[in-house]
């Protein structure tokens, strides 16, 4: 299949931080691609060094058969992350003038629709609530009919019902043929509208795939999770591993055990341990991997690679000072 977005080994430094180490991505025609990762992970810079805006210090990019620099801006959408335009204009009027930047634009009465604004066309930017306005800012990278869209953040201040919009808006330009990558912290967003995800830490995609093959490889098992004072030494005769993870990881409450590989069909058999054994508790919750759990893994893994990598480094360091002092 077609790739309409490639980049190779691209790297970004600014002073000693290192926004970008050796990404590699490909993205196909008609495919949505999610990139996430934690804030600085460098999700911004790779969708800057895609569109254009930033040069890379070393790496290729393509994007639509070009260079970012050389590509025919009529079918390129970008949508920043920080993005203010003017207030005094109304929605319409925002529209209008960004079609007004393009030889054959959409119309912006279309495009308001897309986005959920009609009864807000007349408002002025800065009277539209936050996701209005957000949701009007779409709508300003939609106007030349994109074949390739880049958007970084597109739902950050939207309300459930508005994000919905925004949501079906993308998944009928993709199955119209367009190309989508965005940039999201939204794990239900990335699952519902991804074709593909990226996970990006300290400037790596550290893993790539389908949502259900990053749950399958990265996400662990299905779990219950006991609220409960007891001690996971009470468990030592269920028939399924149980540990109490470090309190500040992931999604589990504090003063809690997990029951790990377990079926909704075994809970039963747990509950009866539970009063067997007279172990108090205040709930059971159980669910299955998703692709906050893969997040929450992967970008824990490669934050304690890197502070063991810091650690190391500074230890050499030390003995090279000590060796040079003696």
């Amino acid at each position: 299949m077609e790739a309409v977005v490639e980049a190779t080994d691209l790297e970004k430094t600014y002073g000693e931080t290192v926004a970008l180490s050796r990404a590699s991505l490909s993205v196909a025609r008609g495919e949505v691609f999610a990139l996430i990762g934690p804030n600085g992970a460098g999700k911004t810079t790779l969708v800057r060094a895609l569109t254009g805006t930033t040069e890379p210090d070393s790496g290729s990019a393509r994007i639509l058969g070009a260079s970012p620099a050389a590509v025919n801006r009529d079918r390129l959408g970008v949508l920043p992350q920080e993005f203010s335009p003017p207030g005094r204009l109304s929605a319409r009027e925002l529209l209008a003038y960004y079609a007004g930047l393009y030889d054959d634009a959409r119309d912006p009465d279309d495009v308001l629709a897309d986005v959920g604004l009609v009864d807000a066309g007349d408002t002025w930017y800065e009277d539209l609530s936050g996701g209005q306005q957000r949701r009007a800012c779409v709508g300003s990278a939609l106007v030349n009919d994109p074949d390739l869209l880049f958007l970084d953040e597109p739902t950050t201040g939207i309300d459930p019902a508005g994000r919905r919009t925004v949501w079906r808006l993308i998944e009928d330009l993709a199955d119209a043929g367009t190309t989508v990558v965005l940039t999201t912290h939204d794990m239900a967003e990335a699952e519902r509208l991804a074709d593909r995800v990226g996970l990006l830490a300290d400037g790596s995609l550290v893993a790539q795939g389908t949502p259900a093959d990053l749950v399958r490889d990265h996400g662990g098992s299905s779990r219950l999770t006991i609220e409960t004072e007891a001690d996971p030494d009470a468990f030592a005769d269920l028939e399924h591993p149980v540990d109490r993870p470090e309190h500040g990881r992931g999604r589990t409450p504090d003063n809690a055990v997990v029951v790990r590989d377990i079926d909704p069909a075994s809970i039963g058999s747990v509950v009866d341990y539970l009063e067997t054994h007279d172990i108090a508790y205040t709930e059971l919750s159980w669910a299955e991997p998703d692709l906050e759990d893969v997040y929450l893994a992967l970008a824990d893994a490669t934050e304690r690679e890197r502070t063991d990598r810091l650690e190391s480094e500074s230890g050499a360091a030390d003995l090279a000072q000590a060796g040079e002092t003696a």
